[in-house]
């Protein structure tokens, strides 16, 4: 069954409002990729609890039940295409970015067929997708751009960022229809008309801050890993005001991966120090996970909102991470 966006929303603003102070240790369970060299870098899960991920090196769009253990994986139609993100739409269809071929790729999950979509030169490098409103936005990285599909009629729309080397990374949509962007390359957080695809820039206070990937709250907010600096960060758009708090590892920590979890908590991951942290808005105290696997490198991770599971791609070890968050 499909979860609607507006029972997403609900359900994590019911989370975040209403979560135990005292949250029980959480520990990551791990489940080994089988193909030999493999690389996860983006993990996505569907309302079926099924998750799916991007083997990078290989060119493999993987599966993993997590009800058996199986994995089993797919080719991408073009070899060597790179695939990158991942998302899976509300109608079930996986989407991901070919970033070095260029193209958005969509595999039916009942066929496990794969139909790709080439997109334009000055969108050569796809890297993050969401499903938003009926089209898949994505972002590219290495051309300063963010451009949208229109599954419908094959149409691509593609902005570029107004402020040149702002490296458009992580996305992530609003509860106000609007989509957010961190950009890598700058201290800023681009806001988008998911309408008009007009783009308004936001920037933060450090002109150090470098964010990595983010997430938005049922609220509105949007929690950004500072990636440079070794921060969480949070940018209240109602009011324009943004605070931010040290992660345990200090400095060369390397925030990266984001979500919002069923506890509570945002959870993010330090890039050197193998660690998952959960931060608790309402304390404002960290809890720090270790992950089992040494190097595991969290570049994205996901929640499974009905099972209450938070979905890791652990790139370094080759392994899908899990945290239950009952």
């Amino acid at each position: 069954m499909r979860i609607p966006a507006t029972s997403l929303s609900l359900a994590l603003g019911v989370a975040l409002t209403a979560a135990a102070q005292q949250h029980p240790p959480r520990t990551v369970v791990e489940h080994v990729i089988p193909r030999a060299r493999n690389f996860p870098h983006d993990p996505a899960v569907g309302a079926d609890g099924i998750v799916w991920y991007t083997d990078q090196v290989n060119s493999y769009i993987g599966r993993l039940d997590p009800a058996t253990g199986v994995i089993t994986d797919t080719p991408t139609p073009t070899p060597h295409s790179g695939p990158h993100g991942i998302e899976v739409a509300p109608d079930g269809a996986v989407w991901y970015t070919g970033q070095t071929a260029g193209v958005l790729g969509r595999l039916d999950p009942k066929t496990m067929a794969i139909t790709e979509y080439p997109l334009p030169d000055i969108a050569k490098n796809p890297h993050t997708p969401i499903a938003h409103r009926g089209q898949i936005w994505f972002t590219d990285a290495n051309n300063n751009t963010y451009g949208r599909l229109d599954p419908a009629t094959g149409k691509v729309d593609v902005w570029e960022v107004p402020v040149p080397g702002s490296i458009p990374y992580g996305m992530r949509s609003a509860p106000d229809g609007s989509i957010w962007i961190a950009h890598l390359g700058t201290n800023m957080l681009g806001h988008v008309n998911s309408t008009t695809g007009q783009f308004t820039p936001v920037q933060l206070p450090h002109p150090g801050a470098r964010p990595r990937r983010l997430a938005v709250t049922p609220d509105g907010k949007v929690w950004y890993t500072d990636n440079a600096r070794g921060f969480l960060g949070m940018l209240d758009p109602a009011t324009g005001k943004v605070r931010e708090w040290a992660s345990p590892s200090g400095a060369d920590s390397g925030p990266y991966g984001i979500a919002i979890g069923t506890d509570g908590r945002l959870w993010y991951n330090e890039q050197s120090s193998n660690l998952m942290v959960a931060f608790d808005p309402t304390t404002e105290k960290m809890e720090t996970v270790k992950i089992p696997s040494g190097n595991a490198v969290v570049r994205h991770m996901v929640t499974d909102v009905a099972r209450k599971r938070l979905w890791l791609a652990l790139s370094g070890s080759g392994r899908i991470g899990m945290i239950d968050l009952k």
